[in-house]
């Protein structure tokens, strides 16, 4: 066998060994919806007006000016009125009231500040988080998450999406249970216990919400979104201008490659 088979055989058994952890260490992730160009200004501003009444009762953005929110279509007036609660200043940034003594009394664990959170988490965990939450009465809140098990925070949007139950299925075989996670859309874990014993574990609706289940989604989507472009501002900005930049090299290059031919044409 030459280096190369040796090298694609090897990139295989990699690929197969780390599909097979991802599914017994976590849940496999529902993706993110991507939001077109021509809408995306509406989710954020959506999103924002989520970000503000849902979120900023207890997280921070400290690394976030309300005056940013400019930048996707909304007025100093608009912001004033609908989306500071905490200050009186549109250059101030995106504080709470509250202590982090009365959280870590309240919770058991101060709420993380959610400034770039989706750089740390990425979109795709912050869509399956907000969507996965269950209740639980073992817990102290009452509530669990299959993204984040035993989390402190309670889920605050269950007026709007509901309550969900937790439903495990148990399988004796393997690959029985690697199928039923392949037939099973959306958010989804594969558990082992013990040696030929594998758990699989999905959510289904108990008590619907006041939104429909399609809606209540693109809820989560606007204020995912949101945070995204929280995460960095300037990111739209950032990709442009390495467009133009690569459009400049590629146009350089042309000059360059003709004055190579006419420097090298007497040698060639």
């Amino acid at each position: 066998m030459n280096s190369r088979m040796r090298f694609l055989l090897a990139s295989v058994l990699l690929a197969a060994a780390t599909a097979v952890f991802a599914a017994e260490s976590g849940p496999r992730l529902e993706p993110a919806p991507v939001t077109g160009a021509a809408d995306i200004q509406a989710s954020l501003q959506r999103g924002a007006r989520n970000f503000a009444n849902y979120c900023l009762n207890c997280h921070s953005a400290q690394y976030m000016r309300y005056n940013r929110l400019r930048d996707i279509g909304l007025s100093e007036q608009q912001i004033a009125d609908n989306l500071m609660f905490a200050t009186d200043k549109v250059g101030n940034t995106m504080t709470v009231a509250m202590s982090k003594v009365d959280a870590q009394n309240w919770f058991g664990a101060a709420p993380p500040d959610l400034t770039v959170e989706a750089r740390v988490r990425g979109r795709d965990w912050l869509y399956s988080y907000l969507l996965g939450f269950y209740r639980d009465e073992k817990t102290a809140t009452g509530w669990n998450n299959l993204v984040f098990p035993n989390v402190a925070m309670p889920h605050v949007l269950w007026s709007l999406g509901g309550t969900q139950k937790l439903v495990e299925t148990t399988y004796e075989d393997r690959e029985q249970a690697e199928a039923a996670m392949v037939s099973t859309r959306g958010l989804v874990e594969m558990e082992r216990q013990g040696e030929h014993k594998y758990v699989v574990k999905t959510l289904a609706v108990d008590i619907p919400g006041s939104l429909s289940n399609a809606d209540y989604r693109v809820f989560v989507d606007d204020t995912v979104n949101y945070m995204d472009y929280m995460a960095e501002p300037v990111k739209m900005h950032r990709i442009n201008l390495g467009i133009m930049v690569l459009l400049y090299l590629a146009v350089l290059f042309v000059f360059a490659y003709v004055l190579k031919r006419s420097y090298w044409k007497d040698i060639h």
